[in-house]
């Protein structure tokens, strides 16, 4: 998937998140959600580690 599009993508599922209620979600479903967004955030992190341990040559 090409960068642009990726992010594209990343950014409207977070709006849909945010756009949402918490408050109105039942109980099971919010917590079945908090774990599956605790696992992509982790494997978000996980991807910026690895962009952030990049090591150029020297010149």
């Amino acid at each position: 998937m090409e960068w642009g599009s990726a992010m594209r993508e990343l950014s409207t599922a977070i709006d849909h998140l945010a756009a949402e209620d918490p408050s109105e979600i039942p109980r099971l479903q919010l917590t079945q959600q908090l774990i599956e967004l605790h696992w992509q955030m982790a494997r978000l992190q996980a991807q910026i580690a690895r962009r952030t341990s990049v090591r150029f040559p020297s010149p």
